[in-house]
């Protein structure tokens, strides 16, 4: 099969998904030489029950080359400030047993034949967003995580959804689509929650939003004014509907709402390698593979991986 062949492609916010296998899967169960092994067998067995549900053509484990990244930081230097390891500038704060545990899972992924794919310089998101936007109406795309940021890029038009993992966790993941975006934040497309997000805010990725705006105030004004850049045209126009706290609030905000956008919306274009998408339809490297049975004892997760991949054991 060739990677323009229709099909289904199948997007993976692979750290989202490893950091909630760590989390869910309580059982540690070290491995012979003491490394843990839980987000590895988690991640393995997330992956194999998607890939079940969704029988995709095309695959992506969608990498973080760099969680921060310095344009990001550059437009507003508070973007994920709070989850930097004390004194540092670069290192995310995360469990040493999860650390010790990514370049194993890594390897496995390498081992199917599943891509791993990151670019210099940017996330996993802009990643996401750039196959996204390179296949946008040449195949249904699924992107999988549990971040609400990648809402943005749900369009129904192009068959692009989400599969939100953060409630219902992998076996119960819903898929979000445009009617979930009304029905839940009241605004009708990806683009206008990406919007409605950078007025409200996130605290989670130290984003300020305007002060006094939450969920419901952001969409409404969205709704109303159709987009951003018109709510902002309306401000400076002197918009009578416009007063007061409200009105002030975002004058206040100019600079902010100047640079959120290039820190919400992800990158359409991130810089990525020419490689097969496909399904791997056998494995990339069986010895590799084989020796992280024994050494990490993923027996289980492994043997679920290949069955579902329809690929057979070296």
């Amino acid at each position: 099969m060739d990677d323009s062949a229709p099909g289904r492609l199948l997007l993976l916010d692979t750290a989202s998904l490893y950091f909630r296998a760590f989390f869910g899967v309580k059982d540690l169960r070290p491995a012979p030489d003491g490394t843990p092994t839980n987000a590895t067998r988690g991640l393995l067995d997330m992956v194999a029950t998607l890939v079940t549900r969704f029988r995709p053509t095309h695959l992506v484990a969608c990498w973080d080359d760099d969680w921060r990244p310095a344009f990001r930081v550059e437009a507003i230097p508070t973007y994920k400030a709070h989850r930097l390891v004390e004194g540092s500038q670069e290192k995310e704060e995360a469990p040493p047993e999860l650390e010790v545990q990514v370049p194993v899972l890594r390897r496995a992924l390498e081992s199917f034949g599943i891509p791993v794919l990151g670019s210099p310089g940017y996330e996993a998101d802009d990643v996401i967003g750039t196959l996204t936007a390179r296949h946008r109406g040449r195949m249904p795309v699924s992107v999988v995580t549990g971040d609400r940021d990648l809402f943005q890029l749900v369009d129904d038009e192009a068959d692009v959804s989400v599969v939100y993992t953060a409630r219902g966790g992998v076996r119960d993941a819903e898929v979000v689509r445009q009617a979930d975006l009304q029905e839940r934040y009241g605004v009708p497309t990806g683009t206008a929650y990406a919007e409605m997000a950078m007025l409200r805010g996130d605290t989670s990725d130290g984003l300020p939003g305007v002060k006094g705006i939450g969920d419901k105030t952001a969409a409404q004004l969205i709704r109303t004014y159709g987009s951003l850049a018109a709510l902002r045209q309306a401000v400076a126009d002197g918009d009578p509907a416009l007063k007061g706290a409200r009105r002030a609030n975002l004058e206040a905000a100019s600079d902010y709402l100047d640079a959120a956008p290039l820190v919400v919306t992800v990158a359409p274009d991130a810089p990525l390698p020419d490689v097969p998408l496909t399904v791997p339809r056998e494995l990339a490297d069986p010895e590799t593979l084989q020796q992280l049975v024994e050494a990490y004892d993923l027996g289980s997760p492994v043997g679920r991986l290949l069955k579902a991949l329809e690929l057979r054991p070296s």
